[in-house]
């Protein structure tokens, strides 16, 4: 799937934001026409920006603000939320401490997952149990992240909806038992300017070639500088140019196969060639943690009842990816 895309489309949300939960509004011509965008734009970038999606810029900018504020704290500071298999692979890492198909990313993070509670998912969620680490410094760290995250969780599932309209399945395809208890993730993500990392470390990427793990992300990154970048089906590198007062969006693995191969994600990397130190913050809409993936019995009638892809269970898929991918 995918097409030589040169740039990525732009998608006035905010009919759908509004309407998406009134099941009078299912046929408002102005919704079915972002319906039909975002199927269009999962089909041939697998990649969108949204405006009009209703999370006020104040609020956006403050979160960028407030992890630009973190990640120019000491060292030292920012290590005492540091991620350890103790911590259930919540907190900080440092520059090249992230790996991506065995190479360091010269970024530096933290990262937050949906809490979990001792024993929830059994053997398998035992990697992931716990709670975020928030730093104290700066202040109201916690309550401004804990304030955005259920905009952002709100706007996404609203916008799966819309997604699952666009593949001709019913509203709620992607909610009860499949995502309707969301296993969110959500990365703050510092890329240092190349000249600030020890040469014996550095790489020319900030985060290599990957596709995401889950169903839908959202970045919120800085306004000024182009880094993250998509690839076309030529294998052309194409930026992400940052539009302010809009979301990068992108489809991730599990739709993939949710959907039989009718949405296919897009490899994207980062490098930031900027003299300037870069922020971005990615939400991650995920599955249910057990959910089962496997193609939508709608999707398959449209790919001619041919399987495409096995069932796998989400937080296997997850577990997997996390234990491989830091140097602790």
């Amino acid at each position: 799937m995918g097409s030589d895309f040169k740039a990525i489309p732009v998608i006035d949300v905010s009919p759908l934001v509004n309407k998406i939960d009134d099941p009078n509004m299912v046929q408002d011509k102005d919704l079915l026409e972002v319906v039909r965008l975002l199927d269009e734009a999962c089909k041939d970038t697998g990649f969108f920006y949204v405006k009009g999606h209703g999370i006020p810029d104040s609020l956006v900018n403050d979160v960028r603000d407030i992890t630009h504020q973190f990640f120019d704290l000491p060292y030292e500071e920012k290590i005492r939320v540091k991620m350890t298999p103790e911590s259930g692979y919540r907190g900080y890492q440092g520059v090249g401490e992230n790996i991506t198909k065995g190479k360091p990313d010269m970024h530096e993070a933290i990262d937050c997952y949906r809490p979990v509670e001792s024993g929830t998912y059994g053997v398998l969620g035992k990697p992931l149990e716990g709670h975020n680490l928030w730093p104290d410094h700066p202040p109201k760290f916690k309550e401004l992240m804990e304030d955005y995250i259920s905009l952002v969780r709100d706007l996404s599932r609203k916008i799966m909806r819309g997604i699952a309209l666009g593949l001709g399945g019913s509203l709620d395809a992607f909610e009860g038992e499949r995502a309707g208890d969301s296993f969110w993730v959500m990365r703050l993500i510092g890329y240092p300017v190349s000249a600030d990392i020890p040469e014996s470390q550095r790489t020319d990427t900030g985060c290599g070639a990957h596709t995401d793990y889950g169903l839908l992300t959202l970045v919120n990154q800085d306004d000024d500088i182009r880094a993250l970048e998509v690839r076309n089906r030529s294998g052309e590198w194409i930026y992400a140019v940052p539009i302010p007062g809009t979301f990068v969006c992108n489809i991730g693995d599990m739709l993939k196969v949710w959907s039989n191969g009718l949405y296919e994600p897009t490899l994207h990397r980062v490098i930031n060639n900027s003299p300037k130190y870069r922020v971005s913050v990615a939400f991650f809409y995920e599955p249910n943690f057990d959910a089962s993936i496997e193609p939508l019995d709608f999707c398959k009638q449209k790919t001619g009842g041919i399987l495409r892809y096995e069932k796998v269970v989400y937080g296997e898929h997850l577990v997997r990816k996390v234990l491989t991918n830091f140097v602790m």
